[in-house]
C-alpha cells in the first residue's frame, strides 16, 4: 500500500511537470498512471 501511494505521488508530480511544459501526450499518460495506482490502492483497502 505504501509503495502504491509513493508511485501515485510521483506520477502526480510528473503530470504537473508535463502540464507546465505543455507536453500533452506525456501529461495524459501520467494521468492514466495515476488512475492505475489509485485503483490499486482502493483494491488493497477493500481486501
Amino acid at each position: 500500500m505504501n509503495t502504491f501511494s509513493k508511485q501515485y505521488e510521483i506520477a502526480k508530480q510528473n503530470s504537473i511537470k508535463f502540464m507546465k511544459n505543455g507536453q500533452i501526450s506525456a501529461y495524459l499518460h501520467a494521468l492514466v498512471e495515476m488512475n492505475k495506482y489509485k485503483r490499486l490502492m482502493v483494491a488493497v483497502i477493500a481486501n
